[in-house]
């Protein structure tokens, strides 16, 4: 069995030697130079996760063809921002019935368009496609640290593919049918998540973190029902498990960047001292603007838009943010 992984990010390089546990070829696709080299010459990614050592089957490819011919299935570890450049370049090589899992988290701006709908507005057959979420960070996963996730797909039998492919003693598969639930919960955390680096920054406890991320949950509740998916993904793996430890991590580039930004620092610098894309900087514009949309009230979204999109003073936004009157704890999700 071959499986593809597009991304050669600290994500695709952790699954990939997840997966490779299970299979007899794994092949990561990257945009080329010192990560395919390194990986191909050293079992090593030059660029992220560089002191973990890949499994012997682990290749790595620059080529589309080279990477999609054969392979039983493709994971998705690319940021929002690339995945449908990056999936129109592999699309004239992908079967239409290989399965697919995305690991991407975001929203597309314009379209509004979840990760598994923009796969499939670019490779169809939408009941192939599968997402996966959970509170795993991938410096902890590639060195065999206790973790979870849950897989979601509209087919079940595509969830047990990929469950197979990447179960193991320290990596736990749960499976579900909310492909929505669970993508509007990666989403919105890592808005979340800056916001609460932010208020660390700034000197704020325990006590404001707990805050920010519980109304931070009640927020991407009042997402997820709008949407259409199940309010209670918000409290598995996907919503509750990853919001915990995007928002508390130091492995967190979202948590990370919130605290550079109190610290004066742009999003700009962040990205190129790190090499790393805040998914949460972009996804806070993109959900700002579903929530406009379906007329959400996403108080949180919209203070870290402000600041990052429409150069709104942070002092004056987040102080607002916290001085807003409390009315009732649950509201905006009846039907």
């Amino acid at each position: 069995m071959k499986i593809t992984v597009i991304g050669s990010g600290s994500w695709g390089t952790a699954i990939a030697g997840q997966a490779a546990a299970h299979v007899d070829e794994v092949c990561i696709w990257s945009f080329g130079g010192e990560a395919v080299d390194g990986i191909n010459e050293h079992h090593r990614n030059n660029l992220y996760l560089t002191d973990y050592t890949l499994p012997d089957n682990v290749c790595a490819t620059a080529s589309y063809e080279e990477a999609m011919a054969g392979t039983d299935g493709i994971i998705l570890a690319v940021p929002s921002a690339f995945l449908r450049s990056v999936l129109e370049g592999a699309a004239p090589y992908i079967d239409p019935k290989t399965p697919v899992l995305t690991l991407t988290k975001g929203i597309e701006e314009k379209t509004g368009f979840l990760m598994s709908e923009l796969v499939a507005d670019c490779i169809g057959n939408t009941s192939r496609i599968a997402v996966l979420a959970g509170p795993n960070h991938a410096e902890e996963v590639c060195r065999g640290c206790l973790s979870a996730a849950v897989i979601a797909a509209e087919d079940t039998a595509v969830a047990e593919f990929f469950k197979g492919v990447l179960l193991s003693g320290h990596f736990r598969i749960y499976v579900g049918e909310d492909l929505v639930g669970v993508e509007m919960c990666s989403a919105v955390k890592n808005v979340i998540a800056i916001v609460c680096g932010y208020l660390v920054g700034m000197g704020y406890g325990d006590n404001t973190l707990a805050l920010v991320m519980t109304r931070g949950i009640a927020e991407i509740s009042r997402l997820v029902h709008a949407r259409g998916g199940n309010p209670i993904t918000c409290m598995g793996l996907a919503g509750m498990g990853d919001l915990v430890v995007t928002c508390t991590s130091h492995h967190s580039r979202n948590r990370t960047f919130g605290e550079a930004l109190a610290h004066g620092g742009t999003l700009e610098e962040y990205q190129k001292k790190t090499h790393m894309v805040v998914e949460g900087a972009a996804a806070a514009k993109s959900v700002a603007d579903v929530a406009r949309t379906l007329g959400v009230d996403a108080p949180i979204t919209f203070a870290l838009e402000a600041v990052l999109w429409r150069g709104v003073a942070k002092e004056t936004v987040f102080n607002e943010l916290i001085e807003r009157f409390p009315t009732e704890e649950f509201y905006g999700m009846d039907d």
